[in-house]
């Protein structure tokens, strides 16, 4: 991750020492986002100095065979996202594009991926490697190749929604059953066998980077045919709660089945589900056959995975995420894994997904805060149980990022400052940047490095006051760095720190309004208070300045 210093500056500091200070050593000059490996402590991501991070960014993939699943872009774009406050960013991988065929790896396309890391770290963004999937494949959508799908020619089926084809297609279902069961493709090698040594594969050549936070090892697992129980306990328990309400006789299951097949009727029973009381009854029926893939299947794969992995990296982060089912607020029943002792693998965290039924419809706006602040409040128990830190891999998909977006957006935003997750926005794409959801929420203030523990923090938009605490380490030595979109709307005088020990520093972005707010270290072990406010008499955030 490149410093701000010019190497002139930095050579002579050294002549004139006498001593040698390497980047990551205490002491160094350093920019002030650039946090070298992270690593895990308790629920917290760490940095090398010690200080805690907040991880914000987007996701960042391409499904499309066509391109070879290589998004076409340059170093300019992650500048860019540097100016954004981007830290981390959930680089998708595809198997198809890694193994074209049975133990064979794409060099290029690697090669390709590789270049990306690479920017990503001279702009000071962390990345999280995400073997990523959709429908299990290719044949359906994306994520496996064709040699490992193992569909035996059942029909494949959709619905009104893209995802609908996890319930109803044979051809979907079928596959992941193979997969779970590591069932042999054409070389007599178990298909999940191929899975796991392509991530040894992509940990062999990863592993020197400094600014991968980790391997997320699978997007959205999904159970196989065990899915076909999920649905019916769900309506069964809905049709309970419509007969108490109203007192008249259940609906049939033809009914029910009807009720969420299409698009229409599926928001209106949503709408009855916006209390969270409610929503929690109805998910909570299908419980069991998510708990009963999770633990037979879902976490020995896991296992398996972080097996191979771990014999080519014992340094970064395994991220686990929950079973499909739980990204709208099924309880997981996810264990931490093991490493090679026998003993809980110190470097593991929690890519968790946050979705409300409603994303992938037209009313993907109008969410429901009480089920959305439910799925987030399952996700800490989960955090809190498993002590794993979270970083939620996806949430929001507000496509259009229009001017509805904005409030939804910012609730959600609001629950990540609750519980200091950190967050890979669903999904970045060119035309984001003039979006008014972009600019009016996920465009923020955060704190990307904190000199100790983060007790909180948080943005009122409507006051414009942003305000953080922590419990500040004696033992570090860098500072608490403070990202802020537009300096120009910062109220300089407004800034408020207690105790004050040390000024602070406003250091802006080169070719750029945005910048930091740099809090020096008291030497002391205390709590810290900060407090400034921004000015909100303007419609939109200027990123790249006027030449």
């Amino acid at each position: 991750m490149k410093r701000i210093y010019s190497v002139f500056v930095i050579a002579l500091l050294l002549i004139l020492s006498g001593c040698h200070l390497s980047k990551h050593e205490p002491g160094a000059e350093i920019e002030a986002s650039d946090g070298g490996l992270i690593k895990v402590q308790g629920t917290r991501f760490i940095d090398t100095f010690g200080r805690q991070v907040i991880f914000s960014g987007f996701n960042y993939v391409d499904k499309n065979p066509a391109e070879n699943y290589i998004l076409k872009d340059s170093v300019e774009l992650y500048n860019q996202f540097h100016k954004w406050g981007i830290n981390c960013l959930r680089l998708g991988l595809i198997w198809d594009g890694v193994e074209p065929e049975p133990g064979k790896y794409d060099e290029k396309y690697l090669d390709a991926m590789e270049q990306k890391v690479k920017w990503a770290g001279n702009h000071n963004i962390y990345i999280m490697l995400d073997m990523h999937q959709d429908l299990y494949s290719r044949r359906f959508s994306d994520g496996a190749p064709l040699w490992a799908t193992l569909d035996e020619k059942l029909p494949h089926q959709t619905g009104a929604i893209w995802s609908d084809s996890y319930l109803m297609s044979g051809a979907v279902q079928r596959s992941f059953d193979n997969f779970w069961e590591n069932k042999p493709v054409a070389d007599g090698i178990g298909v999940q066998d191929h899975y796991v040594n392509m991530w040894k594969h992509l940990a062999q050549r990863f592993s020197k980077y400094d600014n991968i936070i980790g391997y997320d090892v699978m997007n959205e697992p999904f159970n196989g045919s065990n899915a076909n129980m999920v649905m019916p306990l769900i309506l069964t328990e809905y049709a309970k709660l419509l007969v108490e309400e109203t007192g008249q006789a259940p609906p049939g299951e033809q009914e029910l089945l009807m009720m969420w097949a299409d698009e229409k009727s599926r928001l209106k029973v949503l709408k009855k589900l916006a209390n969270a009381a409610k929503y929690s009854r109805i998910i909570d029926a299908a419980l069991e056959p998510v708990r009963q893939f999770e633990t037979t299947k879902l976490q020995s794969f896991y296992q398996r995975a972080t097996d191979a992995i771990r014999l080519a990296d014992t340094t970064h982060i395994i991220f686990l995420e929950h079973g499909y089912f739980s990204n709208t607020g099924i309880k997981t029943s996810i264990e931490p894994v093991n490493g090679k002792t026998g003993q809980r693998d110190p470097q593991q965290a929690y890519a968790a997904h946050a979705y409300d039924l409603i994303v992938d419809t037209k009313d993907a706006d109008n969410q429901s805060n009480e089920r959305v602040d439910l799925i987030f409040s399952r996700i800490q128990e989960t955090s809190k149980r498993t002590n794993m830190p979270v970083l939620v891999g996806e949430w929001g998909a507000f496509y259009g990022l229009d001017a509805a977006s904005i409030q939804p957006a910012r609730f959600i935003l609001s629950l990540f400052e609750r519980y200091n997750f950190g967050n890979t926005y669903w999904a970045f794409n060119g035309e984001m940047g003039i979006k008014p959801g972009f600019k009016e929420a996920l465009l923020r203030p955060f704190p990307q490095y904190t000199a100790g523990s983060l007790n909180s923090y948080s943005l009122n938009h409507e006051a414009g006051v942003f305000a953080c605490c922590w419990q500040e380490d004696s033992k570090i030595v860098q500072p608490t760095v403070i990202y802020i979109p537009d300096l120009k709307y910062l109220i300089k005088e407004s800034i408020k720190l207690m105790p004050e020990v040390k000024s602070t520093v406003i250091q802006s972005i080169e070719n750029s309004d945005s910048g930091y707010l740099i809090i020096p270290v008291s030497g002391k072990s205390i709590q810290r208070n900060l407090e400034f406010k921004l000015r909100t008499d303007h419609t939109s955030i200027s990123i790249d300045r006027k030449n």
